[in-house]
């Protein structure tokens, strides 16, 4: 008879066959646990987003939750009365059984959650942004192929059935080979300078595992909750916030990876947050038979939303095809000219709908399925994405060498590609 293999070892190998990657010892270990039983799940922020990603995984066993906000975790806490409580994520991973974990942090510790996690063999759900920083986002996609885990970064939008029709649409080549694309978003996360003075730190608040790989600093509600996304130490402004959302759909219908060229423009930059409004053009390669693509992205006061005369609200994608252009946001889509398309016929559906985004990755943690979002896909999408912040905050257009990871032309860039840790949580 073989030898038991362990719950957690069975899904990571289950995964890895899905995904066509060869494990010994497989066969043995699908005789030993069922991959129908329930995953035991860790979440990482149950809070704010983190409640909504709760609820998207209680299926499972939620047998721990961990939060460095106490306020923020009570009503998880209240929910699941039998699931062991955390403050520092660490322990958690250290001192319970998991299958998987959900980490509904704040930006600036994304990348020490999902890594420390898939370094110890877990499934994991991240968040978007995947990171906070580009070399970052580099490090988790590396970290998630190296380990065989089954990832699935929190781009929600990416599951509903109008995306999968647009991505269906543009492919079908309906309004012709895409040359450029214009992206927007309404939304303001601009911010102000550090806050000066020093309030307590609230009861239940353990503000130094909050700060985790950032410099330390003085608590103050200006940064908690949500607030944080105003400063470049823990977020990055509107486009780190949205950008995953609005761009992963131009990603998806285009076949897009590494940009060769990214700048940016707005406000004189500032040391410590990001701008009130920020415009960045990104450019592509040919990818096989299709073009070389501009795609421009706009928001907070900088907003663009009128495109060929139409105005098209607050927020939204706009493709521009050879032969007619496609407006997109979360739960339509509309071509133009309105009169050469009026008699459109969709083509014919060849993406799934899906089960659902959490779904996606419990299913893909038991049967090794693969997900939409994987950190391979996500990791890039989320590179691309804060490449702008970088472009925004060295004030200088960059030529960008993907593989390598760096500015040819603009060395300065590296200081915010990538950024130092604190002592104790370097990756």
């Amino acid at each position: 008879m073989p030898h038991p293999i362990p719950r957690r070892q069975f899904l990571s190998q289950t995964a890895a066959i899905g995904a066509g990657l060869y494990v010994a010892g497989t066969a043995a270990a699908a005789e030993s646990t069922s991959p129908n039983e329930k995953l035991n799940l860790g979440i990482i922020g149950p809070g704010g987003r983190g409640a909504s990603n709760l609820a998207g995984v209680s299926s499972e066993n939620i047998v721990a939750i961990c939060d460095v906000d106490a306020r923020r975790a009570a009503q998880a806490f209240e929910a699941y009365p039998n699931a062991a409580r955390y403050e520092d994520f660490r322990k958690m991973l250290d001192n319970e059984t998991l299958d998987g974990v959900v980490v509904s942090t704040p930006d600036h510790t994304h990348a020490y959650c999902s890594i420390t996690a898939m370094r110890q063999g877990l499934n994991c759900y991240c968040e978007k942004p995947l990171t906070r920083t580009v070399q970052e986002a580099r490090l988790v996609a590396q970290t998630a192929k190296e380990y065989h885990v089954v990832t699935q970064m929190g781009t929600q939008i990416h599951a509903t059935d109008n995306y999968r029709r647009v991505v269906e649409v543009i492919r079908s080549g309906a309004i012709g080979p895409v040359r450029e694309v214009k992206v927007w978003v309404g939304k303001g996360w601009g911010g102000t300078s550090w806050p000066t003075d020093k309030p307590p730190v609230p009861e239940g608040v353990n503000w130094d595992l909050w700060l985790g790989p950032s410099a330390y600093r003085p608590y103050h509600p200006a940064y908690i909750p949500a607030q944080w996304r105003r400063w470049w130490d823990f977020g990055g402004g509107t486009l780190a916030d949205m950008g995953c959302h609005y761009i992963d759909l131009v990603f998806w219908a285009l076949d897009l990876r590494h940009p060769l060229t990214c700048e940016a423009s707005g406000p004189p930059p500032h040391p410590e947050t990001a701008p009130s409004g920020l415009k960045v053009t990104w450019t592509y390669p040919e990818r096989g038979e299709q073009p070389p693509v501009t795609l421009t992205w706009t928001d907070g006061d900088m907003i663009e939303h009128v495109h060929d005369g139409h105005d098209l609200g607050g927020a939204g994608v706009y493709f521009v095809g050879d032969e007619g252009s496609l407006y997109a946001n979360y739960g339509t889509y509309k071509l133009f000219p309105e009169e050469k398309f009026a008699d459109f016929t969709p083509p014919e559906q060849t993406i799934p709908n899906s089960i659902g985004h959490h779904a996606e990755w419990i299913r893909a943690c038991k049967t090794g399925e693969p997900t939409t979002c994987n950190f391979d896909y996500s990791g890039a999408l989320t590179e691309s994405v804060l490449l702008g912040t970088v472009a925004y905050r060295i004030g200088r257009k960059i030529e960008w060498d993907g593989a390598e990871l760096k500015a040819t032309n603009a060395p300065e860039a590296a200081n915010v590609v990538w950024q130092p840790s604190r002592p104790e949580w370097e990756l």
